[in-house]
């Protein structure tokens, strides 16, 4: 099946915040859970798109650029947006038809807004996708928390479909790249 790792917005700036903004939730968490899956992917020849916001850091300089903990491949693909959706403008879409990408496995920041809408997306547009539960955060607003935030999302996203496509929520030391989502048919 080919399938890609989608890494969305995993930036500088976005994950250790700035003067405005605080950091995301468990920003040591997710660093480590994007390697760990960016590995997995490695071994199974999975291919790897970041996305990075322009937005972020206004588009420039080290803020702008993927988190400096984070082992980028050498081979990764990039895409910028200045959007939410990671396929608005971005030609993210028609990359993934292009390489007949069935299943992507999304990871990123932020929960409600970026990863949100990426998997809703993904699933009307024709792919699986899975979710990394413990591969997503965000800062939290004035009415949920973070945790509360990225719970509810497992929660809501987790057996998402639109009638041929759907996500599911798995975590990162399950195994991402042999997807699951035959048995819920």
């Amino acid at each position: 099946m080919n399938q890609i790792l989608l890494i969305i917005d995993a930036q500088q700036e976005l994950i250790d915040g700035n003067q405005k903004v605080k950091p995301v939730f468990n920003k040591e968490l997710l660093v480590r859970n994007i390697n760990k899956v960016i590995e997995k992917a490695r071994d199974t020849d999975v291919p790897v798109v970041f996305i990075r916001d322009l937005d972020v850091a206004e588009g420039k300089g080290d803020g702008f650029q993927i988190h400096n903990e984070i082992n980028v491949p050498t081979e990764a693909k990039f895409f910028d947006k200045a959007a939410t959706n990671s396929f608005y403008g971005t030609g993210l879409l028609e990359y993934l038809k292009s390489q007949h990408v069935k299943h992507l496995v999304i990871m990123g920041c932020e929960t409600q807004h970026c990863i949100d809408s990426a998997v809703r997306t993904a699933t009307i547009s024709g792919f699986d996708v899975t979710l990394v539960g413990d591969g997503h955060s965000t800062v939290g607003n004035d009415v949920l928390s973070a945790e509360q935030i990225i719970k509810h999302h497992n929660a809501t996203l987790h057996g998402h479909y639109n009638v041929d496509h759907f996500s599911i929520v798995r975590n990162s030391e399950e195994d991402l790249f042999s997807p699951t989502h035959d048995s819920y048919r």
